[in-house]
This record gives structure tokens, sequence and C-alpha cells, in this order.
């Protein structure tokens, strides 16, 4: 999804939002009548949405970890610069986890706009009982992947796919190859069709908006506003954490990376895009000393792999809709977030931001037992959010290269060079 597609969903929300307030101003037996009829668009389109992602995340994360195998394989600077994505994004999902919450109870919403939010995205959220340490445990390994597929059942699915995905690495080359690439395959596919669902966003949003508005009134807009500034707080802590990192681990000034990073971030304003800003990176990975032959290893590896900003702004996500829903995740949930937003980040390869914004929150969703069906409507006001992970990512891009070049001898064949 492009900066204009991204406009036009968030246009069409707003609009289907606008039209149902003003019904319902007019006449709330009218809106409450129209419901039925509108309401179905955007239900069918969420569940179009929906049907793609358990064979999606099946082949990205597949694919990603053979991917980052592969990678690792290809030399001592690009293994080294995989533990260092690893520990990154680690970090990341971390911070979000303490600092959501946080900003939730410093900045909270109020009780009625979070009640009318909370109605118009699926009423109150039905908690069963909570599983105890040993039923959690028990759950993580599937005893039949296909019934786990079916049932929607994310975190044992995950932890099967992984181990499969990692038995992959192990095959001789043609075997993996093979195998790697029939799920590329898949994935691309889903891709194609994850697309075509996406084409019919406006409708689908317009309508979801009009429902929202109905059942919540102008409340709605002050929930969403809520929402979207406390992920942009999250998205400021992203920067903060990056900035902090360059300056403590990788050791570089302050004054002085933000001074080789301007132009980069100007490029991943303007466009929302790490991999736009790709050239802009190499640029300011050269003025801050790395040598531009492992630059060229490390960043293109990075813009690959790295989603630093993306553990943390999907936990974000999941942890206010849990909030909103009134349902306390437990530390352990919370792991198993962090773990699948690792696994998420790793598997969301060169997506767009719409449909790695799916794939990625509504696995985490799933595992940690948060309503998956928020997500339709919130992918709309993802574009100001946006803002703050690309910014993120390409300060944790040349970060990390920097900080993985500068733990190489200049006169190692490690960047995969072939003698």
């Amino acid at each position: 999804m492009n900066l204009k597609s991204a406009w036009i969903i968030l246009g069409a929300l707003v609009a289907g939002m606008l039209l149902g307030i003003a019904v319902e101003g007019v006449s709330l037996a009218a809106a409450t009548a129209s419901l039925p009829f509108i309401e179905p668009i955007g239900l069918l389109w969420l569940n179009a949405l929906k049907m793609t992602i358990v064979p999606l995340v099946v082949a990205l994360l597949i694919t990603g970890i053979t991917a980052t195998a592969d990678a690792a394989r290809a030399g001592r600077l690009a293994a080294r610069s995989v533990m260092i994505f690893l520990a990154a994004i680690f970090l990341s999902g971390t911070m979000s986890l303490l600092m959501t919450p946080l900003l939730l109870r410093l900045f909270p919403l109020s009780a009625g706009a979070a009640e009318a939010l909370r109605h118009g995205l699926g009423g109150t959220a039905t908690a069963g009982p909570s599983p105890t340490f040993g039923d959690f445990l028990l759950s993580l390994i599937p005893t039949n992947p296909i019934a786990a597929a079916a049932e929607t059942a994310i975190l044992p699915l995950i932890v099967f796919t992984t181990i499969f995905a990692f038995a992959i690495t192990k095959l001789e080359p043609v075997q993996r190859a093979t195998l790697s690439g029939l799920f590329k395959a898949l994935g691309d596919a889903m891709l194609i069709v994850i697309g075509w669902v996406l084409a019919l966003a406006p409708i689908g949003v317009f309508a979801l908006g009009y429902a929202l508005a109905v059942k919540a009134g102008v409340a709605a807009f002050g929930g969403l506003i809520h929402y979207v500034l406390i992920l942009m707080g999250i998205g400021v802590c992203c920067l903060i954490l990056g900035l902090l990192l360059a300056w403590l681990v990788v050791g570089i000034s302050l004054p002085r990376f933000v001074r080789a990073m301007v132009p980069t971030l100007a490029v991943a304003i303007s466009t929302q895009s790490s991999l736009a800003s790709l050239p802009a990176m190499l640029k300011s990975s050269e003025e801050l000393g790395v040598d531009p032959k492992k630059a060229d290893v490390v960043l293109p590896l990075a813009v690959a792999l790295f989603r630093f900003t993306s553990p943390a702004m999907n936990l974000a996500v999941v942890v206010y809709v849990a909030w909103l829903f009134g349902i306390q995740l437990t530390p352990w949930e919370m792991a198993v977030g962090l773990g699948v937003a690792m696994a998420a980040a790793l598997s969301s390869v060169s997506l767009p931001g719409s449909i790695s914004f799916v794939t990625s929150i509504a696995p985490i969703a799933v595992s940690m037992g948060v309503p998956v069906a928020p997500l339709g409507l919130l992918v709309a006001v993802e574009t100001f959010p946006d803002i703050f992970r690309t910014l993120g990512n390409v300060i944790g891009d040349v970060a990390a290269t920097k900080y993985a070049a500068d733990g190489i001898d200049d006169d190692t064949k490690s960047a995969g060079e072939t003698p």
C-alpha cells in the first residue's frame, strides 16, 4: 500500500464515520436500521483479510527463517549482523511491554470514550478461565498442526512452523531450495490475494467506520485519536532507544550521528519506506566511517530482515486493544507475545505496511488472547504511526550497520566474498 492508498483508506474511514454521525444525528432509528445492511459489508471485508493470515504467516515465517539462516551462513559479518538484529528487536519489544502500560496509565482515555470505542469495535471481550502455567506449556506443542491451523491456534502453529523451518535449513542445498521455493511461492500467491482484498479496503473501512460511528458516536473519534497518540508515543520511545543504542553501545556521539542521519530521515519521512531510504542510508553510514564494502553487505540485509520498531509498535497495538477490552495480560502471555512479535518481524520481509500490519499483529493478538477484529479499523489510521516506524527502522539499520562493521577486521573475508 503506497502513501496515496493509505490516505484514501484513511479518508474512507473519516467519511464513513462522519456519515454515521450525521445519520444518527438526523434519525437514530434510521441509523440503527441501516446497520444490518452496511456493517456486514465491512465484516465481509474483514473476514477476507483474516482468511489469509494462517497460510501467509506459515509461508512468511518459513521463508524468513530460511533467509535468515542463509544470511548467517554468508560470512562472519552477516552472522554478526543477524545476531545484532535479534538483540535489537528483543530490546525494542521489551521496551514496548514496559512503556505501553505506563503511557496508558499516564494518559488514560476517558471512561465514556473507552466504552464507546469498545462497543463500536465489537463490545466486551469474553475472557475465558486463566490457564495454569502447566496448561500454557502443554499448549505450545500441537498434537496436530493441521488442527491448530484450522482452529487458528497461532502459537502452537508458530512453534511447529519454526521447528519445521529450522529443519529445512539442515537439508541438502537442493532439497532446501525446493522447499524454500515452494513456501516462497505460497507466500507470493497469498500476497496477491491480500493485495486484492486491500484494493477493496476503502469500501470495507468505510462500512466499518460507519458502523463504529453509529454505535459509538463522536466519542469514536476521540478514541481513535487516543490510540494514535499512544502508538506515536511508543514510536518516539523507539527513536529515543535507537539513539541511545547508537550512543551508548555503538559509541557514536549523538550530534555526529544525527548530522549524518538528517538526509536519511528526510527520505524516510517523505517515502515511509526503508527500502526507498537505502541509498541515503548507505551515504549516512559512509559519513559515520563505515567501510562501503561492509555497508553494501549489512544494509541490504538489514532492510530485508531487520525491523527495529516492528516488535515494539506491534506489541503496543495488541496491549492497547487488550487494555481497551479489559483483558489482563499475564507475564507469560506477554513473553509469548514478544516471541511471536520477534518471529513476525523476521518474517515480514519487504512487505508493504498495510500487509505487514495485519500479518504481523494478528498472530501476536491471537497468541495473547486479544481480539483481532479491531485491526480492520486500526489499519486505516496506521498512516501516522507508520512515520515513526520508518524513522526508527532507518536509525536502527544504520546504527546496526556501524556496530556490525566495527566488530569485523578489515582484512578478513567475512562479508561472504568468494576468494
